[in-house]
C-alpha cells in the first residue's frame, strides 16, 4: 500500500518542510490540489457540497502545482507528487507540457499528473480556454501530452489542438502516469479507456468498491483490464492495520491521509488546525508512521 498525503490548506511556504517530514517517514507521496483564483463574483455552483459553494475562505492560498513540485523535489529523496487534482484543460496544452516536463525534470522522474476536466467556468474563461468542450479535449489532451513528452521533434494534430513539428524541453526522463479524478459517467471513462490510474475522493470502504467495480467493469470494456492501473482514494474510516490491508485487497493502490488533519473540521469551511508552521505536523507524521507504515512493510 502507498500512502500519499494532500497540500490543501496548508500555508505554502511550510509545505516544503513538511514534504521532508513525509519523505523521511517513508509516505510514498504528495497530492497537490488546484485552483487558479476565486472570483468574487461567481454564477457557477460548486458540486462539491451540498450548498453549491466553495466551503474555504476567500484568501485560502492555492499555491502553482508545478512551482510548488520544484520546490518540494529539491529537499527530497524519494517523495513522489501528483495531484487531486489538476484542471488542466484550463490551461494552453504547450504550458502543461512544459511546466510538467521541467517538474518531471527535477524531481528525477518523481512526477505523477492527476487530471480533471473541472467544474468552474470563471477559470477557464480567464485564462481563453473554452469551458464547454473541456471533457473532450481532456481526453484528446491526454494523447497528446504523451506525445509531446517523447523528447526530440514532436507534434500533435486532433480534432482540438493542431501542435506543428517543436522541441519542447526539458522532456520528463521517462513516461508520466496520467491520473484522472471524477465520478461521473465521462471521467470514469476516461479513466478506464485513457489513463494509468484514478484519485477518488474520501469513502466508506463499501462505497470505495462500489467505485472500483465500476471503473474494473468499464477498463475490461476497453480491453485494458490486465494494464497495470493505480486507483487511490481517501477512506473516511479510523486508519488501522486492518483497515488499509481490507483496502488493498479490494483493488486500492494508494491511500490519502492527513494524519494531523480532522475530516469533519476541515469539510465545514474550519481549517485553523491546518495553519500551523510544519514543526505542528511532525508529530501526526511520525505517529501514522510508528502506527502504521513501520508495520505494513
Amino acid at each position: 500500500m502507498k500512502f500519499w498525503s494532500g497540500t490543501a490548506f496548508m500555508k505554502t511556504a511550510e509545505m516544503p518542510a513538511v514534504a521532508r517530514m513525509l519523505d523521511e517517514a517513508g509516505f510514498h507521496g504528495m497530492l497537490i490540489s488546484d485552483h487558479l483564483v476565486f472570483p468574487k463574483e461567481m454564477t457557477t455552483i460548486y458540486p462539491g457540497h451540498e450548498s453549491g459553494k466553495m466551503f474555504w475562505p476567500a484568501d485560502t492560498e492555492w499555491p502553482d502545482a508545478w512551482v510548488l513540485v520544484g520546490a518540494m523535489a529539491a529537499v527530497t529523496k524519494n517523495l513522489h507528487f501528483g495531484n487531486n487534482v489538476y484542471i488542466a484543460p484550463s490551461r494552453p496544452i504547450i504550458e502543461v507540457a512544459k511546466q510538467v516536463g521541467t517538474a518531471a525534470t527535477i524531481a528525477g522522474g518523481r512526477v505523477s499528473i492527476g487530471l480533471s476536466a473541472g467544474w468552474m467556468r470563471e477559470e477557464f474563461e480567464l485564462l481563453g480556454q473554452d469551458f464547454d468542450n473541456r471533457g473532450p479535449r481532456l481526453n484528446e489532451m491526454i494523447q497528446a501530452l504523451r506525445e509531446l513528452w517523447k523528447g526530440g521533434w514532436v507534434s500533435w494534430k486532433g480534432e482540438y489542438y493542431d501542435i506543428p513539428e517543436m522541441m519542447i524541453e526539458p522532456h520528463p526522463p521517462e513516461p508520466v502516469p496520467i491520473l484522472c479524478g471524477g465520478e461521473s459517467k465521462a471521467a470514469l471513462r476516461r479513466a478506464a479507456r485513457y489513463c494509468d490510474g484514478w484519485v477518488g475522493t474520501a469513502y466508506s470502504l463499501d462505497d470505495a468498491e462500489h467505485w472500483i467495480q465500476r471503473i474494473n467493469d468499464l477498463r475490461r470494456g476497453y480491453g485494458r483490464e490486465h494494464e497495470p492501473f493505480d486507483i487511490i482514494m481517501g477512506l473516511r474510516e479510523t486508519p488501522s492495520l486492518e483497515l488499509y490491508k481490507q483496502a488493498e485487497k479490494i483493488g486500492v493502490t494508494g491511500v490519502m491521509v492527513s494524519p494531523w488533519a480532522n475530516w469533519e473540521r476541515t469539510h465545514s469551511g474550519d481549517h485553523n488546525h491546518l495553519l500551523g508552521s510544519a514543526e505542528s505536523y511532525r508529530a501526526p507524521i511520525d505517529d501514522f508512521r510508528e502506527k502504521i507504515i513501520d508495520r505494513l512493510t
